[in-house]
Formats: C-alpha cells, structure tokens, sequence
C-alpha cells in the first residue's frame, strides 16, 4: 500500500513542479535549453522559471473591445493630424501677413507718393503727410503682431 502512494505521489509530482530552464552547452559550444540537461552537457541556470499554469497577466480583451480601442485611437490620429494642419495653415497665413505688412511699411517710409481711392467719390487721391503718419503707425502695429 505505501509503494502504491508513493508510486501515485512520484506520478503527480510532473504536474505541480516548476521546473527551471536551464542552458545545456554541449561539445563543440552547441547551446541548447531545456527543463533537464542531457548527459555531458554543462548546465548553467538561465534564471527564468517554466510556469505553464500561469494565467495571463490581465484579463484578454474582447474583439469588440479591441476594435474599440482601436477606432478611439484612429479618431485621436485624425484630430491630431487635423490639428497639426491647421497650425501650419496658421504659421503660413502669418508668414504671408508679416512679409506684406513689411512691404508696405517699407512703401510708406521710402516717402513714395501712395495713392489710393476715395470710398465716397471714387476718384484717386494720394496720401498727405499727416496720413501717412497714421498709416505708418498701423503698418507698424500690423508687422508688430504678424511677425513674431
């Protein structure tokens, strides 16, 4: 009766152990792995332990649950993208706002008569002095906030 405990304690014993993977070098360097090292072989411990009963770290995720996360990701992919085309839509139009507000500061400072139209009569009349102070002053401002 002991014999046939010991017997079935030995036949289960497979089952509950953890083995340890070890690295098995053999003739000529030839590196193998396994739970048991062959005979004439070096064994050296790896450290890692064979736990096939182990669960998963987490719980796995569903399919619907991945596609999910998935589509959030693809979505916040797009709002970033769209994001990121409109700051250089943005630095583009500033760009362009700053090099034609240098442009004209520059016409209004070289002293050039500047002529423009009348809103109420529609006729050309250029720029006195006093005007163009005025205007220099809001050229001035408009470089001032497009060209930072």
């Amino acid at each position: 009766m002991k014999t046939l405990l010991a017997i079935l304690a030995l036949a289960t014993l497979p089952f509950t152990a953890h083995a340890q993977i070890m690295k098995c070098i053999g003739a000529g360097g030839r590196v193998e792995f396994a739970a048991v090292c062959p005979p004439g072989t070096k064994a050296e411990s790896t450290g890692i332990r064979n736990n096939p009963e182990a669960a998963p770290a987490g719980p796995q995720k569903s399919l619907a649950e991945r596609d999910a996360e998935f589509r959030k990701r693809k979505l916040e992919q797009q709002e970033a993208a769209k994001k990121g085309e409109e700051k250089n839509q943005e630095t583009a139009d500033r760009k362009q706002n700053c090099e034609a507000a240098q442009s004209y500061l520059r016409s209004l400072q070289s002293g050039i008569r500047i002529g423009k139209t009348d809103p109420a009569t529609g006729e050309r009349v250029f720029m006195e002095d006093n005007e163009r102070a005025a205007e220099m002053a809001r050229a001035q401002r408009a470089v001032d906030t497009n060209c930072k």
